[in-house]
């Protein structure tokens, strides 16, 4: 007997896809140039290679916080362009009821060497300005409407 080759394929891919892949949220760190001529900040260890979108957020002030909100398919990478930010991100571990009591990671990016936050799939993330006027340049790895894969949870549902 002999199998059909795509069919045989398809099953083991749906095998495979069982497995997770499993990423962390981690900076990507840039650095500063300086001399009389001025500034360079830059990033030669961040790979752009597969984003889709950019955009840029600027809270109302530093007291409000953006959050919580994010993806389970989708990746992105925080660069603060002006200013400072803390950025606190949680690993879901269940989309339709995730707990109250999961871990939060928490980052602060500034302006000064241009470091670049990845967070990969399957976090939320709350977003506050540390500095008045500060703007953060944000890439997704999606265009706008490719996917349903937006979830947003109240300010105070985590713990």
């Amino acid at each position: 007997m002999t199998t059909h080759p795509k069919r045989d394929f398809r099953r083991r891919c749906s095998a495979i896809s069982v497995l997770k892949i499993v990423m962390k949220a981690k900076i990507i760190s840039g650095n500063r140039h300086q001399d009389d001529r001025g500034t360079i900040c830059f990033n030669n260890d961040f790979n752009a290679l597969g984003i889709k979108r950019v955009y840029t957020i600027q809270n109302v002030d530093s007291n409000f916080i953006r959050g919580w909100q994010g993806h389970q398919i989708e990746q992105r990478w925080f660069s603060a362009v002006s200013g400072s930010f803390k950025i606190k991100l949680i690993e879901i571990d269940s989309w339709e009821n995730p707990s109250k009591d999961l871990r939060v990671l928490e980052f602060i990016l500034s302006a000064e060497n241009l470091d670049v936050l990845h967070i990969p799939q399957g976090f939320v993330t709350s977003i506050q300005a540390i500095d008045d006027q500060s703007k953060l340049l944000v890439f997704a790895d999606y265009e706008l409407g490719e996917v349903q894969d937006e979830f947003r949870f109240p300010a105070d549902y985590f713990n």
